[in-house]
């Protein structure tokens, strides 16, 4: 399991972010979850990523588990916060 936490930056800046980051997070076969206070959810699904609403310098925990669990964290750490 490899785990980050990041500061989210200006994911606005994408066309639709919510379904791209769903899109990121598709690519990869690990389990990957998103953390930030007492919210968990899974990055895969486009229902728990409008719950999360990921913005502007909100604190996250990306949380992934699988054979290309390195790869996925660094793809949604890319996303998040804008690089």
């Amino acid at each position: 399991m490899s785990r980050k936490e990041i500061i989210v930056s200006n994911v606005s800046r994408y066309d639709n972010p919510i379904a791209e980051l769903v899109q990121v997070a598709c690519r990869f076969d690990s389990n990957i979850t998103l953390e930030s206070n007492d919210r968990r959810i899974n990055a895969k699904s486009i229902m728990g990523i409008m719950a999360f609403n990921p913005s502007k310098g909100m604190t996250v925990n990306i949380v992934a588990d699988g054979n290309d669990e390195k790869e996925a964290l660094l793809a949604m750490e890319k996303f998040l916060v804008c690089e």
